[in-house]
């Protein structure tokens, strides 16, 4: 996984931000996470084809503390590696982007599942066999969680990302060659996940 100065000031900053709030003494809910990640697509270097992104497992852990009956907070992490062959020079090269997101989740309860709705902002870093940058990005979710006791639940959740991106990046360049681009000032991608949270 990639590690950055500036991702961990993003998640030391996410932490702080919690610490302020009286949640530190609110029930507990841990939750790792495994999925399904779709992007947008990039462009080759001429800016005229697309070239797709393979659709990559996604990961990650999400922190999260009892607000109201019916509401969490929750710090999520998540991370997915992508693929694409540059038409360039036929090579394979890596897009890995990891998301810190701190969200607000509402919690709406049927018999036997609950239903969840959730909204976040945070950060979007990518790291590819170029560079690295860090973008600003939104988070919304639709979940439901399948409660077999107090403290284990099964959770199922469709997320989006969307994350604000400089159009003239240099992600994909190396001394003013490139094998690919971003056209697009709005990264888009979307994850279906599935998980086991426990409650202490």
């Amino acid at each position: 996984m990639p590690s950055s100065k500036k991702l961990m000031g993003i998640l030391v900053s996410l932490l702080l931000f919690t610490h302020s709030f009286s949640a530190w003494s609110a029930d507990w809910e841990i939750t790792p996470f495994v999925g399904k990640m779709f992007s947008s697509e990039i462009t080759n270097a001429d800016g005229e084809s697309s070239l797709s992104l393979n659709d990559s497992a996604n990961y990650g852990i999400a922190l999260a503390w009892q607000d109201s009956p019916n509401g969490q907070g929750q710090i999520l992490i998540n991370f997915a590696s992508h693929d694409f062959n540059s038409a360039l020079d036929n090579q394979n090269y890596s897009l890995d982007v990891l998301y810190a997101h701190f969200n607000g989740i509402a919690q709406f309860r049927q018999h036997g599942y609950v239903t969840t709705v959730s909204l976040g902002l945070g950060g979007a870093y990518f790291d590819t066999d170029f560079g690295e940058e860090l973008y600003p990005s939104l988070t919304v979710a639709f979940g439901t969680r399948y409660e077999f006791s107090d403290n284990i639940a099964f959770v199922t959740e469709i997320r989006g990302y969307a994350s604000v991106v400089e159009k003239d990046n240099d992600l994909f360049c190396r001394d003013d060659v490139c094998a690919a681009q971003i056209d697009d000032a709005l990264w888009i991608e979307t994850t279906i996940s599935v998980g086991v949270s426990y409650s202490f």
